[in-house]
């Protein structure tokens, strides 16, 4: 399988541009107040030879949107803006995929949840959360779905549910990990990965916001699928002071991508913290 080059980090790239993210909306407050921002962005992802741009979609949901004061409709248009903000970087770029991203319940209740998996619902109430924004995705006709960030066992089933009630859409499922083996919540990433096993509309499974010296570890437990990788750029965040600690180069970044495609990895990209530099040489790397 052809090598997919991913984009790197939406809010890193946007925050380098001069926007304030401090908002519990994140990047999705750029799609009522600085569109043109997003769309520069996957620009500059595409110029710097990624394959994919991923939506601005992360962050956004109906429930975070009227937290705000949006009504659903705007919440809907706004959703959907962002895979069309994607498309116009794509078309104007000469080509590429977009990716409509789907963020996990803990990038909603903004407390850090999807680095534990520590959720207030259950499976039933995880798929209606996801619903609304999913069929609103769905319905813009992306390219596919990337479903990122998932940090628990039933939230990764209410997705696999999410994907038999839309049996047209193609996606991509990446799970946050705490080490070579397990999601955040502790589940061996080999159960749940197996919720995917066999499902043709899954064009791969694999980690994404994880510390890089995972991946391989992670890669060797992952061989019936296709395997998408995109991890953190290797800086830890200080949360006492606020501010990552550590740098990441990206020349070693690249290096590490030519690793994990020798591995299986045949979708590679970046998370938090990465740049269009380090796409650059994920680029470089894997051709």
């Amino acid at each position: 399988m052809k090598t997919l080059v991913l984009d790197g980090g939406l809010a890193t790239h946007l925050e380098a541009l001069g926007a304030d993210l401090s908002d519990e909306l994140w990047s999705a407050r750029l799609l009522l107040e600085n569109p043109a921002l997003i769309r520069r962005v996957h620009a500059d992802y595409f110029a710097a030879g990624a394959d994919v741009a991923t939506t601005a979609s992360y962050q956004a949901s109906l429930p975070g949107f009227a937290r705000h004061g949006l009504d659903a409709a705007e919440a809907t248009r706004l959703i959907t803006l962002s895979v069309e903000l994607a498309e116009q970087a794509r078309d104007a770029a000469g080509g590429g995929l977009v990716a409509a991203s789907v963020g996990p319940y803990g990038a909603y209740l903004a407390n850090g949840a999807e680095y534990t998996g520590d959720y207030d619902l259950d499976e039933d109430g995880l798929l209606a959360w996801h619903r609304p924004r999913w069929e609103t995705l769905v319905a813009a006709e992306p390219d596919m779905l990337a479903v990122e960030t998932i940090p628990s066992y039933p939230e990764a089933r209410a997705i696999a549910r999410l994907l038999q009630e839309t049996p047209q859409v193609k996606a991509w499922i990446s799970f946050s990990c705490r080490d070579e083996a397990h999601l955040n919540d502790g589940t061996p990433i080999t159960e749940a990965a197996a919720l995917f096993s066999g499902d043709p509309r899954v064009v791969a499974v694999g980690v994404n916001c994880t510390a890089p010296t995972h991946v391989a570890g992670l890669i060797s437990r992952l061989t019936e699928l296709p395997v998408v990788v995109y991890p953190n750029s290797g800086e830890l965040w200080d949360a006492e002071n606020r501010r990552w600690v550590g740098l990441s180069d990206p020349v070693e970044y690249g290096q590490a991508a030519k690793e994990w495609r020798e591995l299986g990895a045949s979708l590679i990209g970046g998370c938090c913290r990465t740049t269009p530099e380090h796409i650059r040489h994920v680029r470089a790397s894997v051709g």
